[in-house]
């Protein structure tokens, strides 16, 4: 039996349509206040979803950033985040050529359990968390702001100390911080949580607040490193053993609550904070029953 030829397919005709009087519609010009929007909207973007190398090797290692910290401690969408684009002022050093919004620092407000609270989160992927000019007056701010509004403040660490290219301006930022932990003491409560390496003047405002929860295994606080104790003194000592958390709950006296990760500290927080008063002349509420 002969095989089937195909049939042959009908040849498309095409016809050119009549343009004649056709006009392309007009799209309507960019004003100049929708052209500042789009460019907070492209600033803020870049911000919030930093591409620098330390950033992408963090998330590589599946680490927690600054805004993922907060955003465990607080209910979802209450927090307002303050000085998004600040950055900082230093020159030299090659300084001028690396200005990154939020210079360090995210610090806002928002609400845990409905209940107002300030929060401050060292971003350690910013030059090492370590604290300049401009990251000590966004502290300040939210300090001062938590203290005229009398609301408790928790402040997440993640430092590296003072940023020795700004030199004394830096040190000058912790004067300025520690002076609000001091005028805000037994006004309001304020909390710290250690949730990576601190040293020098990075633990000198945690010290002084009125709880501290050092996360096992990732945070520790000491005034310098196991390095320079090695070489100034010969003594050979681990980060555990010189600041980690069993040395700080059990030994020094330091610091208060000891969980285990990230997500388990954020549990003795809320507890914490639910029974501590907002203000000093308020009375302590009473705990919820199991």
């Amino acid at each position: 039996m002969a095989a089937r030829r195909p049939k042959s397919l009908t040849p498309v005709r095409r016809t050119t349509p009549n343009l004649e009087g056709v006009e392309a519609p007009r799209r309507a010009q960019t004003t100049v206040s929708e052209q500042k929007i789009n460019q907070y909207r492209k600033r803020r973007y870049q911000a919030l979803h930093a591409e620098t190398e330390a950033a992408n090797r963090r998330r590589a290692a599946g680490k927690a950033t600054a805004r993922d910290r907060i955003e465990m401690l607080l209910d979802d969408g209450s927090f307002v985040e303050l000085d998004v684009f600040a950055a900082h002022r230093a020159q030299g050093f090659g300084m001028e050529e690396r200005r990154i919004s939020g210079d360090g620092v995210v610090a806002g407000f928002g609400e845990i359990d409905r209940r107002p609270v300030a929060v401050y989160a060292y971003d350690a992927t910013v030059y090492g968390g370590s604290l300049g000019e401009v990251t000590a007056e966004k502290i300040v701010k939210v300090q001062e702001l938590a203290l005229r509004n009398r609301v408790p403040i928790i402040g997440i660490n993640d430092s590296g100390g003072a940023r020795i290219q700004e030199g004394v301006v830096a040190l000058a930022g912790y004067a300025d911080i520690f002076l609000r932990n001091v005028r805000s003491s037994g006004v309001i409560p304020q909390l710290s949580v250690i949730a990576g390496p601190c040293t020098g003047g990075a633990v000198y405002s945690p010290a002084i607040t009125d709880f501290i929860f050092i996360i096992a295994g990732q945070g520790y606080m000491f005034i310098t490193g196991p390095e320079v104790i090695r070489v100034v003194t010969g003594e050979a000592v681990s980060f555990d053993e010189l600041g980690g958390g069993d040395v700080h709950n059990a030994t020094s006296g330091v610091a208060h609550f000891l969980p285990q990760t990230e997500e388990a500290c954020v549990l003795p927080s809320i507890v914490q904070r639910r029974t501590s008063p907002v203000r000093a002349h308020d009375r302590r509420p009473r705990a919820s029953r199991p």
